[in-house]
């Protein structure tokens, strides 16, 4: 490309990385306010993550046309196509990571009348956290291109599998105990495992930035050898 060409298309891309990273906000704030939606019961703001996904339905809608623009218009190879599609993947799993949100805010809603459990969800809680900062540390890895950061948010997801498992095998045992918390001990499994999934978008997007910078799929890579 020419230098002018260069410029308007880095103009461009810039511009479409500061939208996902707009758009990786939202999706933050969501996640959080799902989650302690679902802790406190708390209804309103239950309603308020179910409206913010049409927003961010909207963001993923624009992103996407504008990265298909950029492609038909400037036809970018090898490091600059690399970019496009590590950004355009990532805007489909943060599009999921809201929809998992909105399933949290679902539940959070189904179960607003009942009392707070004496736990207090403090394993689920704990599960939150970890996958909160895995999200946090994912997107800072996007905007920095930064492998070893991306690197870490790898490793951490079998952290949270790890919590997931233990969380549906504590509430798999309280349901054969205490049969009328069945629908509550349910609604924990079934947040856990939109958590569980979160995390793994989270991972997916620090994936794609280690294909950003090394041109190098790292997904299964048991798969790639056979």
């Amino acid at each position: 490309m020419s230098r002018h060409i260069s410029e308007q298309y880095d103009l461009e891309l810039g511009g479409i990385r500061d939208q996902l990273m707009e758009m990786g906000g939202l999706v933050e704030q969501q996640v959080k306010d799902a989650c302690l939606a679902y802790f406190t019961h708390d209804l309103s703001l239950a309603e308020d993550v179910r409206v913010n996904e049409k927003r961010l339905n909207r963001m993923e809608l624009r992103l996407d046309d504008q990265c298909v623009g950029i492609i038909a218009r400037r036809q970018p190879a090898a490091g600059d196509l690399r970019n496009i599609v590590g950004v355009m993947k990532a805007i489909t799993d943060l599009e999921r990571i809201g929809d998992e949100a909105n399933r949290i805010a679902k539940m959070s809603i189904q179960i607003a009348s009942m009392e707070i459990p004496t736990h207090q969800y403090g394993d689920l809680r704990s599960m939150h956290d970890k996958v909160n900062i895995m999200l946090t540390e994912t997107l800072d890895a996007f905007a920095r291109v930064n492998e070893d950061v991306a690197q870490q948010v790898i490793r951490s997801d079998d952290d949270v599998d790890e919590i997931y498992d233990a969380i549906v095998a504590q509430c798999t045992r309280q349901m054969q105990k205490d049969t009328a918390n069945i629908p509550h001990l349910l609604s924990t499994i079934w947040v856990a495992r939109s958590l569980e999934r979160i995390g793994d978008h989270a991972k997916n997007m620090a994936e794609y930035v280690i294909f950003q910078v090394l041109g190098k799929d790292v997904r299964h890579p048991t798969s790639a050898k056979t």
